[in-house]
């Protein structure tokens, strides 16, 4: 019957501890798990007399499954039960693994056991301080089984080299490129928090994207993509250029306005202004421009989405830049362009905005308060470009 225990219920109850790490982490720090005794659910007295066909079926189930029967597995722990008309009757109250090798044959999980044997034994010889993680996690060592070699090397190269100062593309390391390193990325952070002395760790640095500074590899320069909007100004022939941010901090160039917007179309079709440039493709790397001294003493314009995300990113430059004008980002560009309205998936989180001037605040608040209709969104690059050039002259 369903209520009592099967072989199937004692497997799966197995299995639940085998994922859980138990038995690996029992035989990676030799911890005492056996013998390991499963009570199990059987018939009483009263259910014998009534049910005995099906008790019989189901005890046959409990022992060709039995170590007795299998040669692996389990022992069934017996229990004699008096009753009135049927006598004395042995029932199974238990299943008894009297080693982890039966239980893990059970499973058919010896091979796995083996193998997080071999693997962890040879990462614990070179770096006996991850015995912690690995009884942490040890599913995760055989999920990289194939890997270890290369991630024991690349942990090996930084202890002796801490801090680098080369790019990930630079390590000599057989079959170790930025695309093994981008793969591994997750574990073999956690690794390095464990191998390498934690003055040699940026603190500062963060997540994924922060991987590289953190651990002292290179990171890929941070460029500034611009245009200059008047051919005088074109440096050998070059309108449309991209520089690392700390050579575009050199340039100094002799421009009298800046316009900023995310769009890097909107970039790449802006109206040629006299003594001008644009910067774009930024989105929320505004923060790129905080240490361009040069541009705290142009007029700048920003033209973002109206949508909160872009005021948002409005006020974000304003904190780098206090003299930033909004563009095209007002209540008259966005009424007018209504049959063009999209909508905004999420909008910014409802955070204040101080740096904004009162006109675009109320415009922020109207779209967050979804005042014209809900969730609207006028991108960039949907405003016609003859309204964009008849702007430009408004500005001039």
């Amino acid at each position: 019957m369903k209520i009592w225990t099967t072989p199937q219920d004692i497997k799966q109850r197995l299995q639940k501890e085998w994922e859980r790490g138990r038995f690996l982490r029992a035989q990676l720090n030799q911890e005492p798990l056996f013998p390991w005794r499963i009570p199990l659910k059987h018939p009483s007295g009263k259910t014998l007399s009534n049910s005995f066909e099906a008790a019989q079926k189901w005890l046959e189930a409990l022992e060709a499954k039995s170590k007795l029967k299998t040669g692996t597995g389990y022992d069934l722990e017996w229990k004699t039960i008096n009753h009135r008309q049927l006598g004395k009757n042995r029932i199974p109250v238990a299943a008894l693994f009297a080693r982890q090798t039966d239980a893990l044959a059970f499973l058919k999980k010896t091979e796995e056991a083996a193998l997080f044997q071999k693997l962890s034994s040879g990462i614990l010889e070179k770096f006996p301080q991850l015995r912690p993680w690995l009884a942490k996690f040890p599913h995760k060592v055989l999920e990289q089984r194939g890997d270890w070699p290369k991630i024991v090397a690349v942990l090996s190269y930084m202890v002796k080299n801490p801090r680098p100062n080369i790019y990930i593309r630079q390590l000599d390391l057989a079959g170790v490129d930025t695309k093994f390193i981008e793969r591994h990325k997750k574990i073999m952070a956690q690794l390095l928090e464990l191998v390498l002395p934690q003055d040699c760790i940026d603190h500062g640095a963060t997540g994924q994207s922060g991987f590289a500074r953190r651990y002292g590899f290179k990171s890929k320069p941070i460029q500034i993509r611009f245009r200059l909007l008047d051919p005088s100004l074109y440096i050998c022939g070059l309108s449309d250029l991209q520089l690392p941010v700390e050579q575009f901090a050199t340039l100094n160039l002799p421009v009298q306005r800046v316009f900023i917007t995310e769009n890097i179309i909107n970039g790449l079709a802006f109206p040629d202004v006299a003594g001008a440039l644009v910067i774009f493709g930024l989105g929320y790397g505004l923060d790129r421009l905080s240490e361009i001294h040069w541009l705290r003493s142009k007029k700048i314009y920003y033209w973002g989405d109206i949508d909160t995300h872009g005021f948002a990113m409005l006020d974000q430059a304003r904190s780098y830049f206090p003299q930033i004008l909004s563009w095209l980002m007002d209540q008259d560009t966005l009424l007018q362009h209504k049959p063009l309205w999209g909508w905004e998936t999420s909008q910014a989180a409802r955070l204040l905005l101080p740096r904004l001037h009162e006109a675009e605040l109320k415009l922020y608040t109207d779209l967050q308060n979804n005042r014209y209709r809900e969730a609207v969104r006028l991108e960039q690059e949907k405003i016609p470009y003859p309204y964009v050039k008849s702007s430009l002259t408004e500005l001039e």
